[in-house]
């Protein structure tokens, strides 16, 4: 009887490496937050140091310091060389304050959430909002914190916002609208790109306060102008494109196509929509970052990461035609179609 039983248990076809690494990978990616929390990118800063003087400096058990410097170093944010810790290219750009796509504010905003299994567990169950920075509908109630906000999602968008413009054609005296367009971080990154276009970041008011003061820095006060405005209710004024990044996502699908059907309307001929969104695969099979990035949605807004398909079949309903996709800086691409 024995034998036979033993016989019968079907052998693991795999290791199980999806089943574990998603079991464990939460500790490996809390090391990130906790990294920089306690100081250790700002000490590298320039320093290759060994875990014994990484221990002291940050005045963490030897036994804590070292399986903190594995995580991070297994994120591909820490290299090790002759016993010695260093930055990677990766986190000299994301994770020192001198940087321009510097993303430590929004790693304190989700930090700051208190994001837990509970939390997420609540929004699958119910799909109620957990975390109240989701709730853009209040910001004009809440001006500074709409100001915080607008602050911390520039430390995001300033990378992407300029890596997308080279991808597009804006040469000639074009007015690009960004609708939504909080820190103005993609107008600076097109007019950056592009010397004789310019750009109205329509969005609330003290979002638009904030975004004057990053469109001053780069001296471009003369070329991009603010609007403050509700993008539902209030007329768009003319320009020759809209653009839309990581708006759509925001929001419900209805609402989505609401916002592009007042782009083709607001448009003249040969107008175009611009998206910028992370897209998931067509089949919703991934890619992991974007699935990530879509429960992240889920317990934020009221929205949903699209996939291309998606997207496309949005933009050709409301009467927009050619559309194209472009993939920019990870995860996002640029979708443009065009009024014909």
């Amino acid at each position: 009887m024995g034998e036979q039983a033993v016989q019968t248990i079907r052998r693991p076809r795999s290791d199980g490496r999806a089943v574990f690494d998603a079991i464990h990978g939460v500790y490996a990616y809390l090391a990130l937050p906790i990294a920089h929390s306690r100081g250790l990118f700002r000490l590298l800063d320039g320093e290759r140091l060994t875990a014994s003087e990484i221990s002291a400096a940050l005045q963490l058990p030897i036994r804590s310091a070292e399986a903190l410097l594995t995580a991070v170093t297994s994120l591909g944010l820490l290299d090790l060389s002759g016993g010695r810790y260093g930055l990677t290219a990766e986190a000299e750009d994301y994770l020192l304050e001198a940087s321009p796509t510097y993303a430590g504010p929004v790693i304190d905003l989700h930090a700051a959430a208190g994001y837990s299994y509970a939390a997420i567990d609540t929004t699958v169950a119910t799909g109620s909002l957990q975390f109240a920075a989701g709730d853009f509908g209040s910001f004009e109630e809440q001006q500074e914190r709409a100001r915080t906000f607008t602050r911390v999602m520039h430390s995001i968008s300033f990378g992407p916002g300029r890596a997308w413009p080279p991808l597009i054609d804006l040469d000639g005296d074009l007015v690009l609208l960004d609708v939504g367009g909080g820190s103005a971080a993609h107008s600076i990154g097109a007019c950056l790109q592009w010397p004789r276009l310019t750009a109205i970041v329509l969005d609330m008011p003290p979002v638009c306060d904030v975004a004057e003061e990053f469109i001053a820095a780069e001296s471009l006060s003369d070329r991009i102008s603010t609007q403050r405005a509700d993008m539902w209710n209030d007329p768009f004024p003319r320009a020759d494109a809209h653009l839309y990044s990581n708006i759509l996502h925001d929001w419900p699908r209805e609402k989505g196509r609401l916002l592009v059907e007042k782009s083709f309307h607001g448009l003249e001929l040969g107008g175009r929509i611009l998206l910028h969104e992370a897209l998931l695969d067509d089949d919703k099979t991934g890619p992991f970052g974007i699935a990530a990035f879509n429960m992240a949605i889920l317990a934020w807004t009221e929205g949903q990461q699209y996939s291309s398909h998606e997207l496309t079949e949005m933009l050709t309903e409301a009467g927009f035609g050619n559309v194209q996709i472009t993939p920019a800086l990870y995860p996002f691409s640029i979708i443009e179609a065009k009024k014909s």
